[in-house]
């Protein structure tokens, strides 16, 4: 299915130049079709020669629109076809191909987060530990190679961006932890990041999806990557900080209350992941009750108990029965977790494991930089530098070595960061 890009307010060009030059758009209106892959790629050309993208030159009328539209579907949908709308995007919602634009969201979510915290001066003397504990878990385990070496810079720096004695003094916050100061001279995912829309986790209104949506593909996507020794602590970390820093009191409650009934420690990624996916359902069934008495929610993506049979038929005991209203559904546990893996894992970077063919002229790595496994090297400065190689507990002794060298440190940028 193809993606029609347009813009037609011509004081845009200032906010978002950056696109505009990226896609050649010179005029308005101006109407892009394509693969959405494309659409976050490196741009589109309109020299480029056997382009997947094109420039819908007759597009003025929203007759002549959609014709043009049914030409290249070999369709013939009218303007009343608002039962076809629904469907389709349940289905393009249901197909695994479509988390991989979620990488992109995923960093606009990062961003965004610490943009936040940055904004609402959240780090205090009593939540400052904490976000060094969650930095150090996306310098691991982020998925996106530059949120990964954005949060290691941000680390590296942050005894001098945000000392812990300015926090004490002042008992609150302190402007130089942020935006006001140097530490909102960081980019947490590289320059290009935040873009300031959402792909994936676009919803069909401004006020839903977005930020939350991509919030949770990160964190799903950090509890897959983590290894057993370091479950309990990524647990942990992450609880403290959605705790003290997601922006909604009653979100912010409603997850400390989920995280607070776990008793006893995770001693198995596995089980850290499921009870992610198991708190993630129990957030949506509250949510459409919510949303269905108050009307609030996305009428195109209604809230929904996750997998869907659809997109995971293995995940359910019994996939052929229909249904009932109230019944509880029993799932297959193992194969949810190959399907957690499988999607906020290899399905998630396939993007970015296109463009790496891509610049390396078609030629496959062993290695595939934008994913990190848990057995990678994960850099650690100290002095002018040190790099840790870590087997199963990287994120547990990144976490024990900073606190140990907490006090006696003048960091530099060392080569090898370029592997984080």
């Amino acid at each position: 299915m193809g993606h029609v890009g347009s813009s037609n307010q011509p004081n845009r060009i200032k906010i978002n130049s950056n696109l505009c030059d990226k896609f050649s758009v010179k005029h308005y209106p101006m109407l892009l079709w394509g693969p959405p892959k494309k659409f976050v790629g490196t741009g589109w050309d309109p020299k480029q020669e056997n382009s997947e993208i094109r420039s819908i030159e007759n597009g003025r009328t929203a007759d002549i629109l959609l014709g043009w539209i049914n030409k290249q579907l070999g369709s013939s949908y009218g303007f009343d076809d608002g039962k076809y709308e629904n469907e389709h995007l349940q289905k393009n919602f249901s197909d695994p191909a479509q988390i991989a634009t979620a990488i992109y969201d995923v960093e606009e979510a990062t961003s965004t987060a610490f943009g936040i915290i940055l904004d609402h001066k959240m780090i205090r003397s009593g939540t400052r530990a904490s976000l060094i504990r969650f930095l150090q878990l996306l310098v691991a385990h982020h998925p996106s190679k530059r949120c990964r070496k954005g949060s290691a810079n941000i680390l590296v720096d942050f005894d001098n961006l945000c000392p812990s004695e300015i926090l004490s003094v002042n008992n609150e916050e302190a402007d130089s932890c942020s935006k006001k100061g140097e530490l909102g001279n960081y980019q947490i995912c590289g320059k290009e990041v935040p873009r300031g829309y959402w792909m994936y986790c676009r919803g069909s209104k401004n006020d839903t999806r977005g930020f939350s949506c991509g919030l949770w593909v990160l964190l799903h996507s950090l509890s897959i990557r983590v290894e057993d020794g370091e479950s309990n602590m990524a647990f942990r970390t992450t609880c403290d900080f959605i705790h003290n820093f997601f922006i909604c009191e009653e979100c912010r409650q409603h997850f400390y209350d989920m995280c607070s009934s776990v008793s006893n420690p995770f001693k198995k990624a596995r089980d850290y992941a499921l009870w992610l996916w198991r708190a993630h359902n129990k957030v949506n069934e509250r949510l459409m009750k919510d949303e269905a008495s108050l009307g609030t929610g996305d009428p195109e993506f209604p809230k929904v108990i996750w997998p869907s049979k659809q997109l995971c038929p293995s995940c359910y005991l019994n996939p052929g029965e229909k249904s009932k209203e109230n019944s509880k559904i029993e799932w297959n546990e193992d194969e949810v977790f190959k399907f957690l893996v499988s999607y906020y894992g290899k399905e998630l970077v396939n993007l970015y494991k296109e463009k790496e063919l891509q610049a390396v002229g078609g030629t496959e790595k062993t290695v595939n930089e934008e994913l990190v496994a848990s057995t990678n090297a994960v850099v650690v400065p100290l002095g002018a530098a040190l790099a840790i190689a870590v087997a199963s507990c990287a994120f547990g002794a990144l976490a024990c070595f900073w606190r140990s060298q907490q006090k006696n440190r003048k960091y530099k940028y060392l080569h090898s960061l370029k592997n984080i």
